[in-house]
């Protein structure tokens, strides 16, 4: 076995080569950090360092579950994490799916670039656009206007943070979330769709019963990954859409994390929430990674 092995990498010797640059980011900036969680354990004091610093144990644990405000901004994180996973993952799949039915070339080619282009705008960006298109003279309270409607607030109020939050998110990365499906529908065999159109197959039965099943692996691959992330939604979003009207809805743990952690230099505390994050993710891939091996034997990370 080592001999195949080395004659392999001596044979694709280009291959490893390629791939050291990827292998050391993950050591530095994945592997390494996580020696640093050590810090969740204790009272971490800059002046005394990691190694010097007294352990607590779960003090920082039972903090932060003990803590008033934990059951909301826990709620509000499990929530906007099922919008997520059942309003926005969704999106990219079925773009992916109506855009490969596009027969011109240029056409598909340009309503792919209009798609991908709002990725490259920062949250920052995103969050000032959205503040002018709900502010008093905005698009959207002139449009509300034309039906008599009074002008509202809308960044200010908290009925309208969670509808914003996924319209936002599906605008801004729904088209790059296509790339992978797109990469994944090219490889399909076209001799299946001539042969299913001998057959008098419409164009949704060749969606149903090829396009689709083939991309379904993909699909369950990226939803594990998903799901992994699942309490991490992205602090830059949210806190750029977030105000103190609608904190009530839209606090999750990690502008609290921000707030209490980093902002008055809770360090520990900062890193127990971290850590919190990590465990329930990696028991939310585990038990759905099981759930796709019986569903699928194509599906799961492992």
């Amino acid at each position: 076995m080592k001999a195949i092995a080395f004659h392999r990498m001596k044979v694709h010797w280009p291959l490893y080569v390629m791939a050291i640059p990827g292998i050391v980011f993950l050591i530095v900036f994945k592997y390494i950090p996580l020696a640093g969680a050590v810090i969740a354990f204790k009272d971490y004091s800059v002046f005394q360092g990691f190694v010097d610093s007294p352990w607590v144990g779960l003090k920082h644990f039972n903090t932060l579950i003990d803590h008033p405000d934990f059951a909301r901004v826990f709620g509000n994180t499990l929530v906007l994490g099922a919008l997520k996973l059942t309003l926005i993952f969704p999106v990219p799949v079925l773009l992916a799916l109506m855009i490969n039915e596009i027969r011109k070339s240029a056409l598909k080619k340009g309503i792919q670039t209009a798609l991908y282009i709002p990725h490259f705008l920062s949250w920052v960006i995103v969050g000032g656009i959205l503040f002018d298109f709900f502010s008093l003279s905005g698009l959207f309270n002139i449009i509300i206007g034309w039906f008599g409607d009074e002008s509202v607030l809308a960044m200010q109020e908290s009925a309208y943070f969670r509808p914003i939050y996924v319209l936002a998110s599906i605008w801004r990365d729904a088209g790059w979330g296509t790339v992978v499906y797109m990469a994944a529908i090219s490889a399909i065999d076209p001799q299946l769709y001539e042969s299913a159109m001998i057959d008098g197959a419409s164009r949704f039965r060749q969606i149903r019963h090829i396009t689709f099943p083939i991309l379904l692996p993909t699909v369950m691959v990226l939803f594990l990954l998903e799901i992994g992330n699942f309490l991490d939604l992205g602090f830059d979003q949210v806190y750029n859409l977030l105000t103190p009207m609608t904190y009530n809805v839209g606090d999750i743990l990690d502008t609290y994390v921000f707030r209490t952690g980093i902002q008055q230099a809770q360090y520990s505390f900062a890193t127990a929430v971290g850590l919190f994050q990590s465990v329930i993710g990696f028991i939310m891939v585990y038990t759905f990674n099981r759930l796709s091996k019986k569903v699928s034997d194509d599906g799961g990370l492992w």
